[in-house]
This record gives structure tokens, C-alpha cells and sequence, in this order.
């Protein structure tokens, strides 16, 4: 019965779905039934479009190259016309920075130039910022290590007015005492409270461990807290008199002027710029000290002959500035590097790149990505007129100032080993492109960029060829030079709270530090 209810049920089903039940002996045939072979698929329609284009090989980058004409007094002046935007930029740049520093006068370049806009031909200070503003213009003065630089951006209707007002400002400072007396307060103030910022710190530190403390490029650009207390304003008009000199100087326009606007512009106002008067000597730099605050010849920082004649410094192997309580450590690994005209220089960006110059660097990557240590980790070669430095550096948290130290020196010491992959080479050779293109892309930046090749007494054509060269980098070229980020020949730096990361560089096997304080001196020394 319940066989027969059963089937009836089955059959139902079946005849819903609009076939008929199989018996046994059926579906057993049709098991046994050889299937049909199925059609061949059918061929791919050709594209319409064709094939896929192959790209070419970018070519090299060649940025527009400014004409040199001469300029006032014994200057020059690279000029690059661009129409498109009614905006002019000017950068001039005098070869004279903080390597000229006169010995205990740390920081005299910077102050002397942080004071040319405080005041300047018929305007105080007040009024000088005022027409600035006015005219929608933006001026600055600093100083470098290798020279100094007054930069203005305007628009064109406005350049006559706010190149008048920047001829004033290097050409006629007022150097008036009641402004010394605010801006010299507020520059001590910057300096000591820069011993709270432990990545200046080790910015200092590293300089100053590599080269020395106290040598042209081994002391802080913006000066030493005990220097500036003994710098008068007698010091800082010497000191222009010295190096912004109208012969020292590169005057880089660039925008949307003619030859014969500048021409007119500059005979107007920088004419009676002149170097009359200026002498090798000058007033004492310190209060109470003889001192020479006079540059040295255009091409070579100041100090050179006295560097030459002291003691060579012997680098140590490990630094320790003491922050207690400190939730982070900076680690640096510090090393020589190359001048700026060297010509293995543009490969070693593309080393540096790959290594610690992007956010996709093989030490972000590590740091920060892989062990989340740090925010941020990178490298850097300096660009200065003598040989500078190589520097690899990250802000680390302090538990983990042992280990992130290791893993930094072991990414140093594998791109020193091997060099990089092909594909890092592609990706560093394609960044640099896009770099190269952005550092000539605005008015503003094109000045800046040819400001800076001026100051590093770089020719005017120097980036195009730079580029060529990087563009046509090889493996085994870059493997070569990857051995200047070597870490065996580098000092360690480490800004953090002794007591507890002491253990850790203990155990990775660097030995015992030295300690130095925030100002980049030895404590040892000092007692």
C-alpha cells in the first residue's frame, strides 16, 4: 500500500514537471549511453580597436633651461619667460650661508638674514609688511648652509612695486636697533625652546657628530642657544656687508616678464647696489671677541682653512641625547655623503628612493607598514656644496627603539649588499620623472628650484643632465654606488629616554654610547 501511494506520488511529481518517471532499467540505458561530444567553441572575434599598443620607453624629462644674462654690479641673472599666468617669481641667492659662520657665531648667516625684511629702505618693519600685503605679494629671506635667499612671488601688474620693495630689502636694510632687539629675543627663544623637539635634535646631533661640532657644516644653520647670546647687531651688519654683495649674487626671474621689463626693473632699483666698501675683514662677530664675520671666496664656505688645520674629527660610533619619559625614540644612521656637483649624485637618488626616499621605500615599509613601529621612516643625501651626508631616520616608539634600530641597519646594510630589484629600478626611474616635472611645474617652484642650483653654484642646465643620467641608471652602476649607505661606516643617533632604551641598544650589540646634549656637544667634554 504504501509502495503504491508511493509511486503515486513520484508519477505526480513527474507530471508537474512535465516529465515522465524513469524506471530503473531506463535510467541505468541511459547511464550506460554515450554522451554527445560537445561543439567546439567558437573563435574569438577579432577587436575592433586592433591590437594593444605597446608603450614606448618615457623619454627624459629636460626642464627649460633660464638664459644668463649679466646683471648689475657684477651679478647675474637667469631669466625664464613663461606667458601662460600673469605671476613673476624672483629668487636672489648670494653664495653666502651659515658654512661662512665665523667660529662662536653660530647662526649669524640666519639672524642676519631674518633681519634684511625688518626694515628696509624708506619703510620700518610695520610699513615693509604692509605694501607687501598690499600688493597680494609674498617675500622671504633665509639662510642655507652653502648661501642665502630672498624669494618674491607677485603678479604681474604688481611686479614694479614688489621688486622695488625687494630691492630695498637686499639691497638697503635698515638694521634698526629696536628691531634687533624683538627679533634677536624671539630667535633665543626658538633656539632653547628647540631642545623640546627631539627630531631637531637629531637633525643637529647627526651634523654634528659626522663633521664636528662647531665646523661649517657640523653646527645647526639657525645657530647654538650660548652663540647667540654673545651676537650683536655690529656682528650682523658686517656680515652683510661681507656676503650680500651684488658679485656674489644669482638673480633668478622667471614668469610671465620680458627681457627688456627686467632689464629696466633692475637697472632701477638694484643699480646702486654695490659691493663698494665691502672688505675681507669686518667687525667683531661676538661681543667682546675678535672675530672675522667676512665669507670666504665665492666657491668654498668659510672655515675651510681652519677645518683643515684642526685635529680630523673621528666620528663615534654611537650617540645617546637623553629625553626621560620620552614615548618615542629617533633613531638616525648618519654617514658621508657627496657634494651636490658630484656626478655619481643623481644615481644616488635613485638609491636613496628606493631605500628611504618615498612612502613605498623599502624602511616605511619595514617601520612603519610591516611592524607599525612608526609613523614614518626615511633617508636622505644632503645637498650641499662640499661633501655632506647620508642620513636614514625615524621617529620610533620607545619600546621598540632596540629593534626598529636593527631592522634599519639591516635595511642599510642589504641595500649596500645587493642594490636594488629591476622593478624598484622602473619605479624609482618613473618617480623621478614625476618629480623632476613637479619640481619645474609652477613659477614658484621653477624659481625656487634654479634659485637653489644658483646657490649651490650648479650650472643652469645641471637638472637636464642630472636626469639623463638617472634615466639611463643600470643595475650593476647603482649596485656599485649602493655601497655609500653601507652601515658599517655610520654613526648611530639616538634621541630618547636613556633608562629604558639603553638595554635595548645594549642587546643589539652597539656597544656603550656617548652622551651628548641637545646643543650637539659632548658632555664628556664639557666637564
Amino acid at each position: 500500500m504504501r509502495a503504491t501511494h508511493a509511486g503515486a506520488m513520484i508519477a505526480l511529481v513527474a507530471a508537474a514537471l512535465g516529465c515522465e518517471p524513469r524506471t530503473p532499467a531506463q535510467s541505468a540505458a541511459r547511464a550506460e549511453a554515450p554522451r554527445p561530444s560537445a561543439p567546439p567553441a567558437a573563435a574569438k572575434p577579432a577587436d575592433p580597436l586592433g591590437p594593444r599598443p605597446e608603450l614606448p620607453k618615457p623619454q627624459p624629462f629636460t626642464p627649460p633651461a633660464p638664459v644668463v644674462l649679466d646683471g648689475p654690479n657684477g651679478s647675474k641673472v637667469w631669466l625664464l619667460e613663461r606667458h601662460t599666468l600673469p605671476i613673476v617669481s624672483v629668487a636672489i641667492s648670494v653664495a653666502s650661508g651659515a658654512a661662512d659662520d665665523p667660529k662662536g657665531a653660530a647662526g649669524l648667516a640666519h639672524i642676519t638674514a631674518d633681519m634684511l625684511d625688518e626694515g628696509a629702505g624708506t619703510r620700518s618693519a610695520v610699513e615693509l609688511s604692509s605694501a607687501i600685503n598690499d600688493l597680494g605679494a609674498t617675500l622671504s629671506v633665509g639662510a642655507r648652509a652653502d648661501g642665502s635667499v630672498a624669494t618674491l612671488s607677485v603678479l604681474k601688474k604688481n611686479f614694479d612695486k614688489a621688486f622695488s620693495l625687494l630691492a630695498d630689502v637686499v639691497a638697503r636694510p635698515r638694521f634698526e636697533a629696536k628691531e634687533w632687539k624683538r627679533v634677536s629675543e624671539l630667535w633665543q627663544n626658538d633656539l632653547r625652546k628647540r631642545g623640546d623637539d627631539a627630531t631637531r635634535v637629531s637633525g643637529l646631533v647627526s651634523m654634528a657628530a659626522l663633521h664636528g661640532p662647531g665646523t661649517p657644516y657640523g653646527h645647526p644653520v639657525d645657530g647654538l642657544v650660548a652663540d647667540a647670546k654673545s651676537i650683536g647687531l655690529p656682528a650682523v651688519k658686517a656680515f652683510y656687508k661681507a656676503a650680500w654683495r651684488p658679485d656674489r649674487a644669482v638673480i633668478t626671474v622667471v614668469g610671465d616678464i620680458t627681457r627688456d621689463e627686467l632689464q629696466q626693473a633692475l637697472s632701477r632699483d638694484l643699480g646702486t647696489w654695490s659691493a663698494k666698501g665691502a672688505t675681507a675683514s669686518a667687525a667683531p662677530a661676538t661681543k667682546g671677541a675678535a672675530a672675522s664675520a667676512a665669507p670666504a671666496a665665492k666657491g668654498a664656505p668659510a672655515a675651510q682653512g681652519a677645518a683643515a688645520a684642526a685635529p680630523a674629527w673621528k666620528p663615534p660610533r654611537l650617540v645617546l641625547v637623553d629625553r626621560p619619559g620620552a614615548p618615542q625614540s629617533v633613531i638616525a644612521a648618519v654617514r658621508e655623503g657627496v657634494a651636490a656637483s658630484d656626478p655619481r649624485r643623481p644615481l644616488l637618488q635613485l638609491v636613496n628612493s628606493a631605500l628611504g626616499g618615498s612612502f613605498t621605500s623599502r624602511l616605511n615599509q619595514n617601520l612603519r607598514e610591516d611592524h607599525g613601529w612608526s609613523y614614518g621612516a626615511g633617508s636622505a643625501f644632503t645637498e650641499t656644496r662640499l661633501p655632506g651626508a647620508f642620513v636614514a631616520r625615524a621617529s620610533v616608539v620607545t619600546e621598540a627603539t632596540g629593534p626598529a634600530l636593527k631592522e634599519m641597519l639591516a635595511e642599510l646594510a642589504k641595500m649596500a649588499d645587493s642594490g636594488l630589484t629591476r622593478d624598484e629600478l622602473a619605479k624609482v626611474q618613473a618617480q623621478d620623472r614625476a618629480d623632476l616635472v613637479s619640481a619645474y611645474e609652477t613659477v614658484n617652484r621653477t624659481a625656487q628650484r634654479l634659485g637653489t642650483l644658483a646657490r649651490l653654484e650648479l650650472p643652469e642646465t645641471f637638472d637636464g643632465d642630472a636626469s639623463k643620467a638617472r634615466q639611463g641608471a643600470t643595475l650593476a652602476t647603482l649596485a656599485e654606488l649602493a655601497r655609500a649607505v653601507d652601515p658599517k661606516g655610520a654613526t648611530v643617533v639616538v634621541v630618547g629616554p636613556r633608562q629604558e632604551i639603553l638595554p635595548q641598544l645594549q642587546a643589539i650589540g652597539l656597544g656603550e654610547p656617548e652622551a651628548w646634549d641637545v646643543e650637539g656637544q659632548p658632555i664628556q667634554a664639557k666637564k
